[in-house]
């Protein structure tokens, strides 16, 4: 764990593993349990394929150390806490991490859930090379906004909280970037800890994320 400082003097802490000789980094943007020991797992999986990764704690700005389960309790939490927090805070938070790492190569934004939404976002707003949103809720919602860099998205099916009319309107807005929908994938498809999980999406998901950013300039 490090401790990074937004442009606004704001001070959160990130998750961080820089293997040698990385030659360019993730950004994994955490979903509504906080950094917790999935989202360190997935820092430490894009590590051993030889990229800096880090994962900021967006929850620091109301409450420090979050860590939920994926229970009913932890969701119940989760919401409780992404409620109150603006797109403009977290993306500064969003924009140290990304700073953090600029020194290392090409930087990239991978974001599961909430972070899908705030990785299109960032597509849109910051000095990045690429982004990777998986199924972010909010999306449909800007999708007036175009990204400025390669961005590739990731919806389960049988997604209950994002409606396959919307994954299509984001497809037909937006023609050139690849949006992939997994039959019989629901949310959180890509969580090895939640119910959800499937294997086999979250593996295929995966593979299309690694060659997107390969093809685009964000190798390890």
């Amino acid at each position: 764990m490090i401790r990074l400082t937004a442009s606004d003097g704001h001070e959160l802490d990130a998750y961080e593993v820089h293997p040698d000789g990385a030659t360019a980094s993730i950004v994994i943007v955490q979903e509504i349990f906080g950094v917790n020991a999935h989202i360190r797992s997935v820092v430490d999986r894009y590590a051993e394929f030889g990229y800096r990764a880090i994962a900021p704690a967006l929850f620091d700005r109301g409450e420090r150390g979050v860590e939920l389960g994926y229970d009913d309790a932890g969701r119940t939490r989760g919401i409780e806490l992404v409620m109150p927090i603006a797109w403009d805070p977290a993306m500064l938070d969003v924009a140290a991490a990304v700073a953090h790492v600029a020194d290392t190569g090409p930087v990239a934004v991978i974001g599961y859930c909430f972070g899908g939404s705030i990785a299109w976002i960032a597509a849109c707003d910051l000095p990045i090379t690429a982004a990777v949103g998986y199924y972010g809720g909010q999306i449909h919602g800007m999708i007036d906004r175009t990204p400025k860099v390669p961005t590739m998205l990731h919806f389960g099916e049988l997604d209950h909280g994002i409606p396959l009319e919307q994954v299509e309107a984001i497809a037909a807005a937006h023609p050139d970037i690849p949006v992939n929908v997994y039959p019989g994938a629901e949310h959180g498809f890509s969580c090895d800890a939640r119910d959800s999980y499937d294997a086999r999406s979250a593996a295929m998901a995966l593979g299309r994320t690694l060659d997107f950013l390969a093809d685009n300039g964000v190798a390890p």
